[in-house]
């Protein structure tokens, strides 16, 4: 059954704090810097290919690795943070990020590359921790803005695309997935310190079984969100992921200036994303994403064309499109699953990341077999024309608070 706005009333908790600064800081840095180590496998990609003579098939294969356990590792965490809270299940998960980023630096072979850095991917993993641990410090009207701000954490990613590069060039490879390793550690410890769980509705605490912690995924609502969101937060992290491989093999930049020029994508991307939320707050989820999706498709004829001018233009304005897409989509899930915001948001997250983890393989064969990179991009934009469509029939579920979505 489609959920209901009354009925949304009607299960929202007496009780909802009216918001908290400091814990919207502690959970937006935590999912920074667990997307920092995540982002270090990108980043060091490039100086990785050359050192382990990789073909664009085992460098795709290495960049989507980490995207797979990031992408399906979040419905397990969504719903044990629905369960417990997010407080230690995030204190947990930076440890096993700095853990994976230690073990990259002692990685020796191509074996070694694949294993730790399929582990890296708990910093991807990390997103739906964060929403259930954000959305219930604030009510329904300001949850697009805060959990817009939230998902800024995406930012760790071009603090490593620029900082791990310099780093390994000024003390070795190793040293580039250390760092983060060392900035993960840091901020756990100041996590684990002042970090709480939001408090709970009166009444006795919910143990919910198996069966009702799956409950909502059987509703439509939450597939058609997964869609939109494999379009957005995929075409982010596809993006951002392989980015320094398009601009050292496309146009033959060094993997410095590569990384400072995906720190910049990832940078936009990141600052679009709190405004989508803030927009969608005004003026409803959906009204945003048919805006987002023609643009995308846009910015994706503009990446076809393979001149260093249309490739920045398309890849800017995929960077604000795709963000702003972001905070549209996750202002939707808790305002109609807010009783088990964690669940839809690791089913919503684990379908952009896999969003995230196709498009590097896609691309790598397309471009042994044809030499460019042309029809992934072509193969983009049809998507998100797709997308598009899909939004206008106007579903039940995607109401805007203001009565125009």
């Amino acid at each position: 059954m489609t959920t209901t706005p009354s009925a949304l009333s009607a299960s929202m908790p007496s009780t909802m704090p009216a918001g908290n600064r400091l814990q919207l800081l502690l959970g937006t840095g935590a999912f920074a810097a667990c997307f920092a180590v995540f982002g270090s496998v990108s980043a060091l990609m490039p100086t990785l290919k050359h050192e382990l003579a990789l073909s664009p098939i085992q460098a795709s294969i290495a960049l989507a690795v980490p995207v797979l356990l990031g992408s399906l590792g979040r419905i397990p965490l969504g719903m044990l943070t629905d369960r417990w809270g997010g407080r230690w299940l995030f204190v947990a998960v930076m440890a096993a990020s700095a853990l994976a980023a230690f073990g990259m630096g002692f990685a020796s072979g191509y074996a070694g590359l694949i294993a730790c850095g399929f582990f890296t991917g708990v910093g991807l993993a990390s997103f739906s921790v964060g929403v259930g641990f954000v959305s219930p410090w604030y009510p329904r009207q300001k949850q697009g803005a805060a959990l817009g701000l939230y998902g800024a954490g995406t930012i760790g990613q071009s603090v490593a695309a620029f900082g791990a590069p310099m780093i390994a060039a000024a003390m070795g490879l190793a040293w580039g997935f250390w760092s983060v390793a060392i900035l993960a550690v840091t901020w756990m410890v100041v996590f684990a310190a002042l970090a709480r769980n939001a408090p709970r509705a009166a009444g006795p605490r919910k143990t919910a079984g198996v069966r009702e912690m799956f409950r909502p995924l059987a509703d439509r609502a939450s597939w058609r969100l997964s869609l939109y969101y494999f379009l957005t937060f995929g075409g982010f992290v596809a993006m951002a992921v392989y980015l320094p491989i398009f601009l050292t093999d496309m146009f033959a930049l060094t993997p410095r200036d590569a990384g400072l020029r995906t720190a910049g994508f990832v940078a936009l991307a990141t600052l679009a994303r709190p405004f989508g939320g803030i927009l969608a707050d005004r003026m409803g989820g959906r009204s945003i994403l048919l805006w987002v999706f023609p643009a995308v498709f846009v910015a994706a004829i503009f990446l076809a064309c393979p001149t260093m001018p249309t490739f920045t233009i398309g890849a800017l304005g995929m960077a604000v499109a795709i963000g702003l897409g972001n905070g549209a989509v996750f202002k939707l899930v808790p305002e109609y699953f807010p009783n088990s915001v964690g669940s839809v948001t690791g089913l919503v997250g684990a379908a952009g990341g896999l969003g995230g983890f196709f498009p590097p393989l896609v691309l790598g064969v397309i471009r042994e077999a044809t030499g460019a990179y042309t029809l992934g991009f072509v193969l983009l934009g049809a998507f998100a024309m797709f997308c598009f469509l899909l939004a206008r029939t106007r579903p039940r579920f995607d109401t805007s608070p203001t009565g125009t979505g």
